[in-house]
C-alpha cells in the first residue's frame, strides 16, 4: 500500500547509513519486460451500486467528495509541499482502475494471479474502489499484458465481522474503505488473501465470495493496527495502547509452503515492544515478523522468524517460497527515482526527485526448524537499481546495458521456471512517477534470470 508522505519523512529522519553488506550479491539480467498502460481500468460488474460506475471521488483534499471527472490532479505521494510533481493523470474517472499490483503468483502456464492494491491509499479515499484480483498474461515478445480474467470481491453471506461500505446491498461488493489486499495465495479452490489494514487473513473460493476472515494473533496476543475495526479513536489525545501494528504496516506478502497446508504471511513493519517502547529490534537492527498459519487446522501455529532489515524504516513488498525451507524477499526502501535525477540537497523541485530510490533488493532467505522464533538467514540478494540488459529488451528504463527498477512499492515477486523470477511494482495510480518526475508510473513486469541467487547456498 503506498505510504503518506509524513510517514515516508518519519522514516527517513531516522535512517542510519546503509550497514555493512551480510550476504552475498548476485547478477540479475533482463529476459523480458512487458507493462500494463497506468490509466487502464475494468468496468465495474453490472450488478454493483451505481456509485461504483465511478471511482476516486473522495481523492481530494479532505476525502471531500466530488463528482466531476477528471477535477483532480494526481501528484506524488514522495513530492515536497513547496515542489510537487504532477503525475499528468486526473481523478475520479469512469469506471475501476486496473490500478498497481500488490501480489503475484505463478500459476504455471505463462499466466500469474496478481491483486490490485486498494485503491487511493487509505480508507477514507478508497470507499468507491473495488477490491479485485486478476488473472494476466504477459507477452514478452509483444512487451503486452492481457488481463484474461477480473474477479471482484464480495461478501453476501456476511462473513466480515465489521459494517462494510456496501452493507445494505444484496451483493455486498467489498471496496478500499473495508479492506487493503497485498498479498494472494490460491490453495485448490481456494483464494487466501493477506490484508494490511487489520492485519487479517482472508478466505475466498473462485468467485470472489469471501468465506472467512481470520485475526492475527502474535505471540498468543492479537495483533492490530489503527485500522482493525475493533480499534477506536481515543477520547483524549494519548496513547491507549490499543494497537501494536503501525498503521499500513501489516501484511505486505505471504507465502504459501509448496504442499499448501501453511501460510507465511509477513508483517511489512516490526511490531511495537511494549516494554521497551520501542519498535522490535535484535541487535539494533528493526525486524519483521514472518508468521506461521495452518490452512488445515485454520489456526495460527505460534511459530515465528524474524527478517532484520538493513536501514531502519526499511519495508518487505512480498514474499513467495523457493522450496520448502527458502524464500525471496523484497526488501526496499522508500525512494522512487534515480539519484541521477535526483533535487540538489534541500531543493526540492517538481522536475527532479526529492527523495531519490536508493535500496531496492530481492533477498533469499532462509527459515527452517533451527531458526524457528529467530532471525531468518539471508543468503544472497539481487539488486533492482543495477539489472544488466545486454541484449537490450528494456521497454523504458534501459540506459547503457542497465535497467533500474526505481519504484516506491515494488510488491511482487514469485520464482518461474528453475532459473526465472517475476517482479513486478504497485504503481500507486495516480500517486507515483519513479521513471520521470512528472510522469505517473505504469505497471510493469519484468522476467529476471538469476539463477545464482536460485541456487545459491
Amino acid at each position: 500500500m503506498r505510504k503518506t508522505i509524513a510517514a515516508i519523512a518519519m522514516a527517513l529522519a531516522t535512517t542510519p547509513a546503509i550497514a555493512q553488506e551480510p550476504t552475498k550479491r548476485f547478477p540479475a539480467a533482463l529476459a523480458g519486460h512487458a507493462l500494463i498502460r497506468a490509466d487502464a481500468s475494468v468496468t465495474s460488474p453490472a450488478d454493483a451500486p451505481a456509485d461504483l460506475a465511478v471511482s476516486g471521488k473522495f481523492t481530494g483534499p479532505g476525502n471531500t467528495r466530488n463528482h466531476a471527472i477528471g477535477t483532480i490532479e494526481g501528484t506524488s505521494f514522495l513530492s515536497d509541499k513547496a515542489a510537487p510533481r504532477k503525475t499528468g493523470y486526473t481523478m475520479p474517472l469512469k469506471g475501476q482502475s486496473l490500478q498497481g499490483f500488490s501480489g503475484i503468483k505463478t500459476v504455471g502456464d505463462g499466466t500469474y494471479w496478481v491483486l490490485t492494491d486498494n485503491g487511493f491509499g487509505s480508507k477514507a479515499n478508497s470507499p468507491d474502489s473495488m477490491l479485485m484480483f486478476h488473472k494476466v498474461k504477459p507477452d514478452w515478445a509483444t512487451g503486452k499484458v492481457e488481463v484474461v480474467s477480473t474477479t471482484f470481491l464480495s461478501d453476501p453471506d456476511k462473513k466480515v465481522p465489521f459494517r462494510i461500505a456496501n452493507e445494505a446491498t444484496e451483493k455486498r461488493y467489498l471496496t478500499g474503505a473495508d479492506f487493503d489486499l497485498e498479498s494472494i495465495q490460491p490453495i485448490g479452490n481456494e483464494i487466501w488473501i493477506g490484508e494490511e489494514f487489520g492485519p487479517y487473513l482472508i478466505k475466498t473460493d473462485l468467485s470472489g465470495k469471501v468465506l472467512a476472515v481470520v485475526e492475527t494473533s502474535v505471540d498468543g496476543k492479537p495483533a492490530r493496527s489503527p485500522d482493525h475495526y475493533a480499534v477506536q479513536t481515543p477520547a483524549l489525545p494519548a496513547s491507549t495502547g490499543a494497537f501494536n501494528v503501525r498503521r499500513s504496516r501489516g501484511y505486505e506478502g505471504m507465502a504459501a509452503s509448496k504442499d499448501g497446508k501453511m501460510l507465511y504471511p509477513m508483517l511489512e513493519g516490526p511490531i511495537w515492544d511494549a516494554e521497551k517502547k520501542d519498535w522490535e529490534k535484535i541487535d539494533g537492527k528493526e525486524v519483521l515478523r514472518v508468521l506461521e498459519f495452518s490452512v488445515v487446522d485454520n489456526t495460527w501455529t505460534g511459530r515465528h522468524w524474524k527478517y532484520p532489515v538493513e536501514i531502519a524504516g526499511n519495508n518487505i513488498g512480498d514474499i513467495n517460497m523457493i522450496d520448502a525451507t527458502t524464500a525471496l524477499v523484497i526488501e526496499r526502501d522508500n525512494g522512487e527515482g534515480s539519484v541521477e535525477k535526483a533535487c540538489p540537497e534541500g531543493k526540492p523541485a517538481p522536475d527532479c526527485f526529492n527523495v531519490p530510490a536508493k535500496l531496492k533488493r530481492i533477498y533469499k532467505i532462509e527459515m527452517t526448524d533451527a531458526n524457528a522464533g529467530g532471525l531468518v538467514r539471508k543468503i544472497g540478494y539481487i539488486d533492482l537499481m543495477d539489472i544488466a540488459d545486454p541484449k537490450g529488451l528494456a521497454r523504458q528504463g534501459g540506459k547503457d546495458g542497465k535497467l533500474t527498477f526505481p519504484f516506491v512499492t515494488i510488491e511482487d515477486v514469485d520464482v518461474v521456471g528453475t532459473t526465472q523470477v517475476i517482479v513486478a511494482n504497485d504503481n500507486n495510480f495516480p500517486y507515483s512517477a519513479g521513471r520521470e518526475p512528472q510522469k505517473q508510473d505504469d505497471n510493469e513486469f519484468i522476467l529476471l534470470d538469476v539463477a545464482e541467487l536460485l541456487t545459491a547456498k
